[in-house]
């Protein structure tokens, strides 16, 4: 009889014990969350010296407010600005990136957002191609044009 009350005791306690672990993450869940309208940006073709300004769009969708920390650009020619006060639940903001355009070819660069959401990190990029900017028209060749004897 003893042991039978030693065992329910210990059966008691241990079921007590599971469901207070599951009720302490059911209350921590949520937090801060980040969603992006989109993650990526495409400059697409664009000229030397264009503006290289974009804006990436985001919400807080969680349920505490949103802190970011720090915004980096994978080089020197990416630079990024964020909000430094806290984002709401569900209220909106903006990272701007501003990219150098004055160096030509392919863009394919990165900026790694970090904050107190529950993923942390998030990595966004922008894509496209800067060409050479043509400084006067050039003249085409015309079928039709008279020819000078």
């Amino acid at each position: 009889m003893k042991r039978l009350s030693i065992l329910m005791a210990f059966l008691t306690l241990s079921f007590s014990a599971v469901f207070a672990q599951s009720d302490a993450k059911v209350e921590t869940a949520g937090g801060a969350e980040i969603q992006f309208e989109t993650e990526v940006i495409d400059y697409g073709t664009i000229t030397q010296n264009a503006d290289g300004l974009r804006t990436f769009k985001f919400t807080n969708t969680g349920n505490q407010p949103l802190i970011i920390s720090n915004a980096r650009g994978s080089c020197g020619c990416t630079v990024p600005t964020w909000p430094k006060q806290p984002i709401n639940p569900g209220e909106t903001s903006e990272i701007k990136v501003k990219y150098a355009t004055n160096r030509l070819g392919p863009i394919n660069k990165s900026v790694t957002v970090s904050s107190n959401a529950s993923q942390g990190t998030k990595v966004l990029r922008i894509k496209g191609n800067v060409i050479e900017k043509k400084t006067s028209p050039e003249k085409e060749a015309n079928d039709m044009a008279p020819v000078a004897n």
